[in-house]
């Protein structure tokens, strides 16, 4: 039989993670506790500590702040692709034009 991955949602993360950072619990009984990997608790708390600090994760972001600039930072990269294929269109147009005047 096959283990099926467990997944958890970020708000998940951020409430165990903060057993740890607020409410002062150890990383061994939080864990327990919540039926973790220890290791998985002490990536979550780190990736939280770090969103708190300013610096946007590489995977699905914890805190509510560090989630805007995620949804940002892919609309603008959305838009740029966008920007991109326009100009390339509009030259294309252009040219095509210059050669009918021809």
């Amino acid at each position: 039989m096959t283990k099926q991955r467990r997944s958890f949602s970020t708000e998940f993360k951020r409430e165990a993670a903060d057993l740890v950072l607020k409410q002062e619990y150890g990383v061994l009984e939080a864990s327990r506790s919540l039926g973790i990997g220890e290791s998985l608790l002490r990536r979550w708390i780190s990736q939280l500590q770090q969103e708190r600090n300013g610096v946007t994760p590489q995977s699905k972001a914890l805190t509510p702040e560090q989630q805007k600039i995620q949804e940002l930072e892919a609309r603008i990269a959305r838009l740029e692709r966008e920007k991109s294929i326009l100009k390339k269109a509009t030259a294309l147009l252009m040219s095509e034009d210059h050669e009918r005047v021809r």
